[in-house]
Order: C-alpha cells, then sequence, then structure tokens
C-alpha cells in the first residue's frame, strides 16, 4: 500500500546512490548486515541494551552509542539511510492532530527529530505484524501522517519471511519511505520466492544440541507424524496442554517466529522433534533460521542470545527490500 499527495507528473530522478546509513534500535546488527552485503556502510548506530552491545561490538569492532533519547540529532553523521525496527507504542493523539508533535513521548520521535533533521533520502522501518492494528489503527495513521509532514512518500506491508528462503515464519510489518523530491518510483516490495529450504537444512550436529533435548514424560505426539516438507511450522505433538512453548515441531517444515520472551518448556525457540528427541533450537541454529552467517560471533549467554535473535529482523528479507529500494533508484 503506498501514502503519498499527488505531485502531477513529476518523474522520479534516477541514477540516485545510497552510501551511507544509520542503525537506530540496532539490537545485533541484522540490518546493517542486510546494507553492508550491498555495499552500503554504516555511519552510526544507537542500542541501549548492554547485552546486545557485548555482542555488536564482538562482530562490528565498535560499540553503539546508546540510548537515542539521550543523542542529539546534531551529533549524528549525515547519511543517505535510515533504518529502524522501532519499539511498537500508542501515540497520546491530541483531537487537533499535530503531526510531528504527536510523537513526543514515543521512540517513533527520535526517528523523525533525526529524519527532519538529516533528511534522509530513504528510510526502512520495520515492527510487528499487527503494528496496523495497535490503538486501534490510530498508531500507524499517525506514522504515516508524520512521514508525510517530514517529506516522505511511503509504502507499507506484512511479509512473511517463511516466503523468501528463510526457514522460519516471522511476519513483520516494513515501511519503505523515498524523500518526495525523488519523484514517483517504481517501488516493489519483493514478490515471494518460495524457496524451498527447511529447518532441518540449518540444524547443528547432535553433539552440539544435546544439552537442548527436553526431558519430559508428558509429550504426546500426532499420530501418524506428518513427514512432507512445508514452508511453515508443522505441529506433531506437545507436552502437557499443548500451551504457548509446549508445541512440538517437525524439522521437515519451519521453525516458529523466535520470541525475546515467553514462557514453557520450549520457550524463546519451539520445541522440535530431531532424531527422535524433542529439543529447542541452539542459539547458531536460531542464528541461522534468522539468517545471520556462520561468522557471526554470540558471545553472550543462551538467554541473552535468544533475546538478541528474538528482537532481530531476518537478514536476508531486509536485504531483498533494501536490493528492491536500489533497484528503483538505479
Amino acid at each position: 500500500m503506498t501514502i503519498f499527495k499527488k505531485f502531477g507528473e513529476n518523474k522520479a530522478k534516477k541514477g540516485i546512490k545510497l552510501e551511507t546509513f544509520i542503525d537506530l534500535f540496532a539490537g545485533i546488527g541484522g540490518f546493517r548486515i542486510a546494507l553492508e552485503d550491498l555495499g552500503m556502510k554504516c555511519v552510526f548506530t544507537s542500542e541501549w541494551d548492554k547485552h546486545a552491545q557485548i555482542t555488536y561490538k564482538e562482530n562490528f569492532g565498535e560499540i553503539p552509542f546508546g540510548d537515542i533519547t539521550k543523542i542529539k540529532e546534531s551529533e549524528i553523521p549525515r547519511h543517505d539511510v535510515l533504518c529502524a525496527g522501532f519499539p511498537c507504542q500508542a501515540f497520546s493523539i491530541s483531537g487537533k492532530q499535530r503531526g510531528f508533535e504527536d510523537a513526543r513521548g514515543t521512540l517513533f520521535f527520535d526517528i523523525a527529530r533525526i529524519a527532519k533533521k538529516h533528511k534522509p533520502k530513504v528510510m526502512i522501518l520495520e515492527n510487528v505484524k499487527n503494528f496496523a492494528r495497535h490503538d486501534k489503527g490510530r498508531t500507524i495513521h499517525a506514522v504515516l501522517r508524520i512521514l508525510d509532514e517530514l517529506g516522505y512518500r511511503t509504502y507499507y506491508k506484512v511479509l512473511n519471511s517463511s516466503h523468501y528462503g528463510s526457514p522460519t515464519s516471522r511476519e513483520r510489518i516494513f515501511f519503505v519511505c523515498f524523500r518526495k523530491y525523488l519523484g514517483e518510483l517504481s517501488f516493489h516490495f519483493p514478490e515471494p520466492t518460495f524457496k524451498k529450504v527447511y529447518l532441518k537444512d540449518v540444524l547443528e550436529n547432535n553433539a552440539n544440541a544435546s544439552k537442548y533435548i527436553i526431558e519430559r514424560n508428558d509429550m504426546k505426539l500426532i499420530k501418524p507424524i506428518v513427514q512432507q516438507n512445508a514452508l511453515r511450522p508443522l505441529q506433531i505433538g506437545v507436552f502437557n496442554n499443548g500451551g504457548q512453548g509446549e508445541r512440538i515441531y517437525s524439522p521437515n517444515g519451519h521453525a516458529v517466529s523466535l520470541t525475546a520472551y515467553g514462557g514453557g518448556v520450549a520457550s524463546k525457540t519451539g520445541a522440535y522433534l530431531i532424531d527422535g528427541k524433542p529439543r529447542r533450537l541452539t542459539p547458531k541454529e536460531c542464528a541461522r533460521v534468522m539468517g545471520f552467517p556462520d561468522w557471526f560471533k554470540i558471545p553472550v549467554s543462551d538467554t541473552q542470545a535468544y533475546k538478541q535473535f528474538g528482537n532481530s529482523i531476518v537478514v536476508p528479507l531486509a536485504r531483498t527490500i533494501a536490493k528492491n529500494i536500489l533497484d528503483s533508484l538505479s
């Protein structure tokens, strides 16, 4: 879906280069990997979580700046692209709909004030699938209105990583925002590839995974167990009553969406029946289903690693969106 004002026969400018980017609410650098793979350079990063900062430094050789609410926009370098997987917060919107002012008190305001100062050519924003329904739709309408006020033509769409070559089902809403002076562009979100890749393709060997086996006497499997491959999670059993974190899936399908929080015996990763035994995913397997390369180091505890990958973006999907952006400007 596209939200923009009409500007007559305003043809798109061609040959616009995107060379530098900043990464806000950076987590462990998923956006950075995606954009650096396409030849762009990161010139500023912000992430307040100290454990995520440890992982970020181990992989990129620098510690992100801290709390973005305490960083002046004038202290941030000029950049072509602003990336942000921002938290979802309700806006305190007055009846007057004050645009930019409506975002005060939310973390989206920090994106808005930086964009107002630096006017990056493009912004790539990401949020949870239900963002469009948050606060009965008032939040997304406020965001779109503010982006328009700031001079951006915005496209947005919910995408599922299962449809784009990643062995995990993760639905997220993406916003791609172009400065209006660039003209009307032929941007489209990527078409699904439905690449045949499954959780079993990214598993570690059993020696590395033995500590993640779940020893329970209340496991119940579906008979007969689903054997076919599928580009979605395939539930084949439960622990206990089958609540959240108590469901068992087949490695012939996809991983469920990783979560930073949640309970149950298989919380954060889900449980999978592998070689006849149910287990959680290892941190390395979490990295792989999210599309992080095998060189990516995990220097923190399992608890923190699960949280970090549960909060991350799916790298290949972000890279594909960014490539479509570059193609629309080339």
